[in-house]
């Protein structure tokens, strides 16, 4: 069996495997509270891990092996920062905010930040977090679609157009039939492939380096990317940006609402505790994989043309057994194209649940929310192809644009403030707003202003606009 089969039978029979699981979804899916959260009854293997592998997508498999390898050593600081999200989420943000969603009976995360429905500025304040949701997650819906669909492409000979087209039906199947059930199960298959990869492939690409003695001698500890070249006062600072900015990613981990839906979904303390340890421990094993991999790419001298972000496709092909990396390949391709259907649904809860409200007054139908869930994918689809872009930088904008807007606000509801709602349109307009247009403008070292500055001034207007509930 060569190469180009092993792959194509593996995506068959993973595709295969999340019709099935949309079709058991579609049974246990009878209302919107299913369809978005699970009916609240989801056990902490298929949270922690479907938590994880949503957050995390193309930009960890490909961006952060891609960071590693063009950057060296300093990409390293991506570990903390991404792993204090998760220990951030897990421990400060889920128990308050799954114990504020069952008493309050908050679906999406909209629900729990738009403040009191009898205040004059509550719809115009549920208006913008649903644009801000679905401009933010049509980037990153599309750069999932992108990463797999170039994959295929590169794989079987495809245009790019149909491999992104292809991919994209497939999710919108399985979303559509099972909602919240099928996303999360299929995202827990997804999560267990990816900890698999960065297991198995880094571990044989140490080797191929001369394992960790190999590895230290062909690194170098100046190895940083050539804005950060000075040196002097001048390497302090932009070393000190480039670290602040990377630890910036972590800070943004409160503010997604594709990942906290799954803390409003559990089903008990006991699986909130569960969850947690899976969760922390999944996210150390894929970022160290995935670091280490990029580390021992750079070593190992891997030749190709295009980005860094090629590094896992080319040390499979390299390193492996034909039919060995053609399984792993199409495996990790299958579950990055997956990811795309947790912000499907999430996108589709802005509109359909939280603008339904407004609308009618009173919950939509099903069918509408299945309506919107197409239109968000069909829009996703025709970014990915006509304006595709570096994955690492579009997940990257789309995660620091909802975190900033969203994430200062979730620690306000946890912290037991009431934030008024001048405040809460404040903080969503300058944390989203401020993020875009500093986007626009020329990159400083690591990004820092970027990835800190918009959600630094709303946490600020967060705090000041809030008072404790105690205090009414």
């Amino acid at each position: 069996m060569d190469k180009t089969l092993a792959i194509l039978l593996t995506l068959i029979a993973y595709k295969i495997l999340l019709v099935i699981i949309g079709l058991w979804a579609s049974r246990r899916t009878l209302d919107n509270d299913d369809f978005f959260l699970g009916g609240r009854r989801i056990g902490p293997l298929v949270a922690g891990i479907s938590a994880s592998a949503s957050s995390s997508s193309a930009w960890t498999l490909l961006g952060v092996s891609g960071a590693a390898y063009a950057l060296g050593l300093p990409a390293l600081w991506l570990f903390p920062a991404t792993v204090s999200g998760f220990l951030i989420n897990w421990f400060l943000i889920a128990p308050g905010l799954m114990r504020l969603s069952r008493a309050n009976g908050y679906v999406t995360l909209t629900d729990a930040i738009s403040g009191e429905r009898s205040n004059a500025l509550y719809p115009l304040i549920v208006r913008v977090a649903s644009i801000i949701i679905l401009f933010s997650f049509i980037f990153y819906i599309a750069a999932q679609f992108q990463a797999a669909g170039d994959a295929f492409a590169s794989t079987f000979g495809m245009s790019t157009t149909t491999a992104i087209v292809v991919g994209a039906v497939i999710i919108l199947f399985y979303t559509l039939l099972g909602g919240f059930w099928a996303v999360s199960v299929t995202d827990t298959v997804q999560g267990l492939l990816m900890a698999l990869t960065a297991v198995v492939l880094p571990v044989t690409a140490l080797i191929a380096a001369g394992g960790f003695s190999g590895l230290a001698a062909g690194l170098t500890l100046v190895s940083l990317p050539h804005e950060l070249s000075a040196t002097g006062v001048h390497a302090g600072i932009a070393g000190f940006g480039f670290i602040a900015g990377t630890l910036g990613i972590g800070l943004g981990y409160p503010g997604q609402p594709h990942v906290v839906n799954r803390f409003m979904a559990l089903r008990d303390q006991a699986a909130l505790r569960q969850a947690r340890m899976i969760a922390v421990g999944w996210a150390i094993v894929v970022y160290a994989g995935m670091l280490l991999l990029g580390l021992c790419a750079r070593v190992l001298t891997f030749e190709f043309a295009g980005s860094g972000e090629q590094v896992l496709y080319v040390a499979a092909n390299t390193l492996m057994p034909p039919v060995l990396a053609g399984i792993m390949i199409a495996a990790v391709l299958s579950a990055i194209m997956s990811t795309a259907d947790s912000q499907l649904l999430v996108a589709a809860s802005s509109v359909a649940h939280d603008l339904g409200k407004l609308r009618r007054g009173v919950l939509p139908r099903l069918a509408t929310s299945r309506w919107v869930v197409g239109g968000v994918c069909g829009l996703a689809v025709l970014l990915a192809i006509y304006a595709p872009d570096r994955i690492f930088s579009r997940v990257l904008f789309a995660w620091h644009a909802v975190g900033s807007a969203f994430g200062p606000l979730v620690l306000m509801k946890i912290m037991g403030r009431v934030v008024n709602s001048g405040a809460i349109l404040a903080c969503l307009v300058t944390g989203f707003g401020l993020t875009v247009l500093l986007h626009s403008r020329p990159d400083t070292p690591g990004d820092i202003s970027e990835r800190l500055l918009p959600l630094l001034l709303a946490l600020l207007i967060a705090w000041f606009g809030s008072r404790y509930a105690r205090e009414e």
